[in-house]
């Protein structure tokens, strides 16, 4: 029993297999993880004759040690197959298991950290290992329904705030003209500013035209007008059957205005015009049920359980490291790994 490593320098390799995989997402493809830059991104394959069950996972330093960890992109990753989780057998799960384990063990790593997708039944395999965290919910929209069901289903202000952007005029328009790129990305930049975002998230421009220029999968930016002037807009990604909201932001001066919910009202419609059966849109910041979350679920009462992988691979090594790092009198932090955890935040 063998293991492959594929590199993101292995382009043709790492494509081959996601395109074969049963379901995958935008998050678990070769463009998306050539746009990390925390580490060094590869995919693990594990195969038996046709069979294979892939996961991509990110190499990251350990700063002041010669350690590293695992980690994944951000969104929402996780294993892939061939085949659906629910259609793998017992025994093969197991020998990746051990053929994982083993991995692990011999490249010397500290922990495993990877965030799941919660439209994919990965729980089915990794169970095995132990280190399923419970992350809360995620809110999703049901494009199979009659769209007027879908809309019965919004709370009452934000229906009323989406014909109110209906009799202003307001309209979406897709676009990937370089000056619209960097108009969205003044706003969410805006966005990011007003919540307080940390750095990760003030992506730059050449991530947003990276992002928006691959062909390995559909990846759109959809602008609200108000007139001639952009005020909200979004990337969104279709993949399968899916259509994923990537990144969402309004100018500030117009958030009374709520073209946000407008926005969400019209991808539904053009996610369906793609043959999309899902439109997700998250869940909260920090996998907290805030005020995020809430203005989110306002739109669907379909909610799925979200879930991330955390799993220490040295026990030892990594209560070393937690403890170096000044956290080990704060266990009760929800974060993973621990030693990771920015002191400042406390």
């Amino acid at each position: 029993m063998q293991y492959t490593l594929i590199t993101i320098q292995q382009k043709k390799e790492w494509v081959d297999y996601i395109k074969r995989s049963a379901e995958y997402d935008f998050y678990h493809t070769w463009h998306y993880h050539a746009l990390d830059e925390s580490g060094s991104p590869f995919l693990f394959v594990y195969q038996e004759a046709a069979d294979f069950i892939a996961f991509p996972l990110i190499r990251r330093r350990i700063e002041g040690s010669a350690l590293s960890d695992f980690s994944s992109v951000y969104g929402y990753a996780g294993p892939v197959s061939n085949l659906k989780f629910e259609q793998l057998s017992e025994g093969f799960m197991d020998r990746f298991k051990l053929i994982f384990l083993s991995f692990l063990e011999q490249e010397e790593q500290v922990s495993v950290f990877s965030r799941l997708h919660p439209l994919f039944r990965q729980c089915l395999l990794l169970e095995r290992f132990g280190g399923l965290h419970d992350n809360g919910k995620t809110i999703c929209i049901d494009l199979s329904i009659p769209v007027e069901q879908q809309r019965k289903k919004y709370k009452k202000n934000i229906y009323e705030s989406i014909k109110k952007s209906w009799k202003a005029g307001l309209r979406v328009v897709e676009s990937k003209k370089t000056a619209d790129i960097s108009t969205f990305r003044e706003i969410y930049k805006e966005n990011m500013l007003r919540i307080g975002a940390s750095d990760y998230y003030h992506f730059s421009l050449r991530y947003f035209l990276d992002l928006l220029g691959t062909d390995e999968f559909d990846c759109r930016l959809i602008l609200v007008y108000d007139g001639e002037e952009a005020i909200s807009g979004s990337i969104v990604t279709f993949t399968g059957n899916i259509a994923q909201c990537h990144l969402m932001a309004t100018r500030t001066r117009y958030l009374n205005n709520s073209p946000a919910k407008f926005l969400i009202d019209e991808i539904s419609l053009i996610g369906r015009r793609c043959g999309m059966r899902y439109y997700h849109l998250g869940g909260g910041l920090g996998f907290k049920e805030d005020s995020l979350f809430r203005w989110k679920s306002g739109f669907s009462d379909f909610l799925l359980s979200y879930k991330s992988w955390r799993f220490v691979i040295n026990p030892p090594q990594y209560q070393l490291l937690v403890k170096k790092a000044g956290m080990a009198l704060h266990p009760e932090v929800d974060f993973f790994p621990l030693y990771r955890y920015p002191l400042q935040k406390l």
